[in-house]
């Protein structure tokens, strides 16, 4: 069954990556590889705004530190959730 008809009928299907490995949700070295990988790419998004412009960068934390618990809360999960939804986008 190709791809896109798995995708549309809602079944999951093993494919296989470049490497040969399946990626069927398979937990071992490729997984804690794409792991290692995702968080590789957090910490270069999070490392552009210090690096580019410092001051906005202190500022913007300066603002997020006068939040309240509440405000801190639903950033937070705003922040999953928009997290959540492009992670299923993309995979």
């Amino acid at each position: 069954m190709p791809i896109s008809s798995a995708i549309s009928t809602g079944q999951s299907q093993a494919v296989e990556r470049e490497d040969g490995s399946p990626s069927g949700g398979a937990v071992g070295p490729v997984m804690w590889a794409d792991l290692a990988a995702a968080v590789a790419l957090v910490l270069v998004l999070e490392g552009i705004l210090p690096f580019v412009s410092p001051r906005s960068w202190r500022n913007a934390i300066l603002m997020v530190a006068r939040l309240d618990d509440r405000a801190l809360r639903v950033l937070g999960l705003s922040s999953m959730l928009l997290g959540l939804i492009l992670l299923k986008l993309v995979r």
